[in-house]
């Protein structure tokens, strides 16, 4: 027996060649092509994005009294959102998407998010990625737990980007990797050769050079401390820059190749808690960028897009009220996304309302529906996950609600 047939019929590989598609990272190019095949994509937005500035609550008069600066306008203001269903409004930074939701091909669920109170990006991740809530003794992730529900045994049905395994694929099943780009950027003054100027312009002993460096210092331990909160936060993930390019490459993967079921990317910079911004800005920055990334994935899954779902999660939202550094800081409540060619489009979940006495804790968005409701549905709905498989990924876990999300 030839080794290749006999790799094929011992299950490791069921198709022909063998493709590197990167130096540390091989995928089996089936050559029999199953249009069927049904996909999965969970994007993590590492850091807590402001789920409040993504899917806007416009017709909340509190949500405008706690953002004074921050808040995106209401439809038909300059800058402001893009009106989804008379109460709900898109950033505007997110209009790549609206096709989508033109196609009702694009879900939010509101209010939605783990149950455990924390406020920790690092325990917070790690509860959303294995699933149960306030354990940190689970060891594998539910996407791990998952390809072991629906495997068949061979190397590549799941993929991540990143240069390393995350929690949410970590466990028993194998799962290959391929790098992602990476890119960073910094205001003008922390360019090396900027500050060097700067600092010879305001070398001398009069008031303002003494001003000069005093702000320096400042900006410098400011800048550390940020770093060092964005790289906790950001749990090693890049930023969104490079983003439409990997989402290519991982679409195009999924395209060519009917055995790559699951496929992970994780993202930062979504720790706002200094100059947010509005309609422009930080966020909106960042935002777009992931926009456009999500219609390249699209674009690049082709035909299999019928049969993908794509989840968009973060560990939690951000508080309602602006903090004094026109930022938010780390909430509850958050908003989970979810596109694909069997989702019927909309606005799930049920709203609590932003007046103080609907918030959690006095300063958050509350939570009315479990992350696990929409994961659930994923599994069940998409990848006709039966009770006991579906207990297998989703231990200890009740479901609160059905969503339905899927067209049948």
């Amino acid at each position: 027996m030839k080794r290749r047939d006999f790799l094929i019929q011992s299950g490791i590989f069921s198709a022909a060649a063998i493709t590197a598609i990167s130096s540390n990272a091989w995928v089996a190019r089936s050559a029999t092509y199953n249009s069927n095949q049904k996909r999965l994509i969970v994007i993590f937005l590492r850091g807590a994005v402001d789920g409040l500035n993504v899917v806007v609550p416009y017709s909340e008069t509190a949500y405008y009294q706690a953002r004074p600066q921050i808040a995106i306008p209401q439809p038909g203001k300059e800058g402001g959102v893009i009106d989804l269903d008379g109460r709900f409004g898109l950033h505007p930074a997110l209009a790549a998407l609206m096709p989508k939701w033109q196609e009702n091909n694009l879900a939010f669920v509101h209010a939605c998010g783990s149950p455990d109170p924390t406020r920790s990006h690092f325990d917070a991740q790690q509860y959303m990625e294995n699933a149960t809530p306030g354990d940190k003794h689970t060891q594998d992730g539910w996407m791990n737990r998952l390809l072991g529900g629906i495997s068949q045994k061979t190397p590549i049905q799941a993929v991540s980007v990143g240069e390393t395994t995350p929690w949410i694929f970590s466990g028993r099943m194998p799962v290959a990797n391929i790098a992602s780009g990476r890119n960073t950027s910094r205001l003008p003054i922390d360019r090396p050769e900027l500050a060097a100027a700067f600092d010879r312009l305001y070398d001398g002993n009069d008031a303002l050079s003494q001003t000069y460096r005093q702000g320096r210092m400042a900006h410098q331990a400011i800048v550390n401390d940020l770093d060092s909160e964005m790289k906790m936060a950001n749990n090693g993930a890049p930023s969104p820059d490079g983003f439409a390019s990997d989402a290519q490459r991982l679409g195009q993967l999924m395209l060519k190749d009917p055995r790559i079921e699951l496929g992970f990317m994780a993202l930062g910079g979504w720790d706002t808690h200094v100059n947010q911004g509005s309609t422009q800005g930080q966020l909106a920055r960042n935002l777009k960028k992931l926009g456009l990334g999500l219609a390249t994935l699209v674009e690049g899954l082709g035909s299999v897009y019928q049969n993908t779902t794509i989840v968009v999660m973060s560990e939690f939202g951000r508080t309602v009220k602006q903090n004094d550094n026109g930022g938010t800081d780390h909430g509850h409540g958050n908003v989970m996304w979810v596109l694909g060619g069997k989702i019927r489009g909309g606005i799930y979940g049920e709203w609590p309302g932003l007046s103080t006495s609907q918030l959690y804790q006095g300063r958050d968005l509350a939570i009315t529906t479990d992350f696990r409701d929409v994961i659930s549905a994923v599994l069940s709905d998409h990848l006709h996950l039966n009770e006991a498989k579906l207990n297998q990924v989703l231990p200890n876990y009740a479901s609160t609600q059905k969503l339905a999300l899927f067209v049948k």
